[in-house]
């Protein structure tokens, strides 16, 4: 796989931790009291509470090293200059023009070869035409028929 590749597939990847990392944050997040007018919210002290306080750790721990391991993909990139960029600009449509006149010349072969089929139908109806036109004056012949 490409490195353009990797950093797309490493940009979808953070994207779903961020996602995954909000939606659990908004699940799992505690209530809280919107009004002094408002009585104080139940706290659940469990083995989820416990739970709950590492699983922000925890992603934002997955979200870091995404984040690394995306800078380094970066840092992987070839760095080259203008120069360099439009000398294989240039070699890409050198490369694209060849590809095209080689395209072209078998697309014309096909175009003959279909032209060349069609011709052959045409000359077999052609042929089937004289042939019955034969047969029929070589049966006038033998039967001694005028030609009408």
């Amino acid at each position: 796989m490409d490195i353009i590749s990797q950093l797309q597939e490493q940009v979808n990847a953070m994207g779903l931790l961020i996602l995954n990392t909000f939606g659990t944050l908004q699940r799992d997040a505690p209530p809280v009291r919107l009004s002094p007018n408002y009585p104080e919210p139940a706290a659940n002290a469990s083995e989820e509470t416990i739970d709950i306080m590492e699983h922000p750790k925890t992603m934002s721990t997955a979200l870091v090293e995404a984040a690394k391991k995306f800078d380094v993909l970066v840092t992987a990139l070839p760095l080259s200059g203008e120069e360099a960029q439009l000398k294989r600009i240039a070699e890409l449509q050198a490369e694209n023009e060849a590809v095209r006149l080689e395209l072209q010349k078998q697309l014309e072969a096909t175009g003959m070869l279909c032209s060349y089929h069609s011709r052959m139908e045409f000359f077999k109806k052609e042929l089937k035409q004289v042939q019955e036109l034969f047969d029929e004056a070589a049966d006038n012949c033998l039967n001694l028929k005028k030609p009408v």
